[in-house]
């Protein structure tokens, strides 16, 4: 027998190089995979192979989803949220429900609450598609909807696949069900909340990196676990968590805990994602097998699953083009909408201008002009949001071309594949339908994954945009930080890392060259002291990039990509300060 270390290391360099081998061929890196797997697993002398599906869904989607969700780009999800929620929820519920009734109609014996749990198995869509996506340079606003859906239906398919599992022991109540679900959600949001915001206020007090990651890896099942033995949602919990965690890293974590957060997630992601298709592809032989026994044949098991791909991209399709539909009538809403914004902000120079002439013509002495100068900050942060959300919809539509991507990029994945193995023991032709939806998702993952390039440049969207910020985009915003690191060295407010304060005349000389690092040639007693005071700006910029984050101006990725040029120049100064301090 074969050591079980050997296999998982064999499995690991499989993954790696499939990662960096499926590419250059424009394959996804998991249907390699999968592939590798399924052709293994057929070798005569490979035992059959099987995995606890418990360890799919407590170890492994847990910190899947909770990596994806620190990474969400949150503005963008903000602004697109209400299509999002539709397309985690209502889709997953209306396709369930159809998917529902045609496995009823067609499977004999089968009742109506575990058709609609085989529903529920095949709904979610799988963030394998948002990676395919993101190569393909399509629209981020339609990268950032596949993403988010990706998030959050998995939780509301396997609520429903619960809901219904238990139905079929107890007996179907819509009231009880529906109760259920509400629960589930919001039990699940306030544990996520609750978590998201206490590893934020842990870990930014302990300074070790390498402590703090391996603190940041126990979150997704301190998520999970609570909520899932309270009836919550324990992936829903997850991804709240996470959502928490990616908003306040900028904010109370160290470059450090940043940079090691981000590289060591996403070796946890590669190798768990790639598992799960591996282990998936291995199991092929002993699915195969047990239908062969139960129905002499796989025909019967594969018309079922080329039916339901189809009725689930139909009911897809029909959704998305409503969808469409909805998102053209609320642009030209938007129109209208831009004009009253602008009155608001016309409005709100005036009263700005009135009030810096003659305070006390509005109440001096009575109001405190403190809290007048926060409200008139706070109306404008609000207004240049709206601005910049309706800029967004505007230069970003929705049109048919990018909902035929939204249809074609919905793939079934690992949810799938784990959901359906839950399925109870004694759950009545219970090979077939795992058979149903390994196929499903083989054949959506094949068929879909290998074509959406296709269909991307067949629709005329490839290139229509990128995964990174734009030029332009980042050096406006790299302006913005400039000005103002400039402006915090002329106030004077800077200070050394120990509190000292700089010497006046350097930071009168030093002026608009603190946006430069100081030439290593540069022998002379101030190198160490401009080195400093840059380091000091630094703070100031990001302090400003936070407020840029909040009135939605610039993008989640030109942000984000601004604090990773922040937190590498913060390390190289402090590396080369301490070493000039060492010699």
């Amino acid at each position: 027998m074969i050591d079980p270390l050997l296999l998982v290391l064999a499995g690991v360099v499989v993954i790696a190089l499939a990662t960096v081998i499926g590419p250059r061929f424009n394959v996804a890196g998991p249907l390699v995979l999968l592939a590798v797997g399924a052709g293994v697993s057929l070798l005569p002398f490979v035992e059959p192979f099987s995995v606890n599906p418990e360890v799919i869904l407590v170890g492994v989607l847990p910190p899947l989803l909770y990596s994806a969700a620190v990474q969400l780009p949150a503005i963008e999800f903000r602004r697109d949220f209400a299509p999002i929620a539709g397309l985690s929820v209502l889709l997953v519920v209306l396709s369930s429900l159809v998917l529902g009734l045609f496995f009823w109609a067609v499977i004999p014996g089968l009742g109506l609450a575990l058709a609609i749990a085989l529903g529920a198995i095949l709904s979610p869509t799988d963030a394998v598609a948002t990676s395919i996506a993101k190569r393909l340079g399509i629209s981020p606003r339609v990268v950032t909807m596949l993403e988010g859906e990706s998030l959050l239906n998995d939780a509301t398919a396997l609520v429903l696949l619960r809901t219904a599992v238990a139905a079929v022991a107890s007996g179907f109540a819509f009231g009880d069900a529906l109760a259920d679900f509400a629960w589930a959600v919001v039990i699940a949001l306030v544990f996520g909340a609750v978590i998201g915001w206490a590893n934020l206020r842990v870990r930014e007090r302990v300074s070790n990196s390498a402590a703090n990651t391996a603190l940041s890896f126990t979150i997704p099942f301190l998520a999970y676990l609570p909520t899932e033995h309270l009836g919550g949602s324990g992936l829903v919990a997850a991804v709240v968590a996470g959502i928490v965690t990616g908003q306040g890293a900028a904010r109370r974590f160290t470059p450090e805990q940043r940079i090691s957060d981000r590289l060591n997630w996403r070796t946890v992601e590669l190798i768990l994602e790639g598992g799960v298709f591996l282990v998936f592809g291995l199991e092929l032989k002993d699915i195969v097998v047990a239908n062969l026994k139960e129905h002499e044949g796989l025909w019967h098991g594969t018309w079922l699953a080329l039916s339901a791909l189809g009725i689930v991209l139909l009911v897809r399709a029909l959704y998305v083009t409503g969808l469409i539909g909805v998102q053209a009538r609320r642009s030209r809403r938007h129109v209208r909408r831009q004009d009253r914004t602008e009155g608001a902000q016309q409005r709100l120079d005036r009263f700005e201008e009135a009030y810096r002439e003659a305070p006390e013509r509005f109440g001096e002495g009575r109001a405190d002009p403190a809290r007048t100068e926060r409200r008139i900050g706070w109306m404008r942060t609000r207004i240049s949001r709206t601005m910049a959300d309706l800029d967004y919809y505007r230069d970003s539509p929705l049109t048919a071309r990018h909902g035929t991507v939204i249809v074609w990029a919905g793939m079934r994945g690992v949810v799938t594949l784990a959901a359906a193995q839950t399925l109870p023991v004694g759950t009545p032709q219970r090979p077939l339908l795992i058979f149903v939806a390994f196929l499903v998702a083989l054949f959506s993952l094949v068929l879909q994954g290998l074509t959406l390039s296709p269909v991307v440049r067949g629709v005329g969207l490839n290139g229509d945009g990128g995964e990174g910020p734009t030029r332009d985009e980042q050096r406006a915003l790299s302006s913005e930080l400039r000005d103002a690191a400039i402006a915090a060295v002329q106030s004077g407010s800077l200070a050394r890392r120990d509190g000292d304060p700089f010497p006046a005349d350097l930071v009168e000389r030093a002026g608009a060259r603190l946006v430069q690092p100081p030439d290593d040639d540069e022998a002379n007693a101030r190198v160490r002291d401009l080195l400093e005071l840059r380091l000091a700006s630094i703070e100031a910029m990001r302090k400003r990039l936070g407020e840029l984050s909040r009135d939605g101006r610039f993008s989640t990725a030109a942000l984000r990509h601004a604090l990773a040029e922040l937190d590498a120049d913060q390390l190289s100064l402090e590396l080369r300060i301490d070493d000039g301090a060492d010699d």
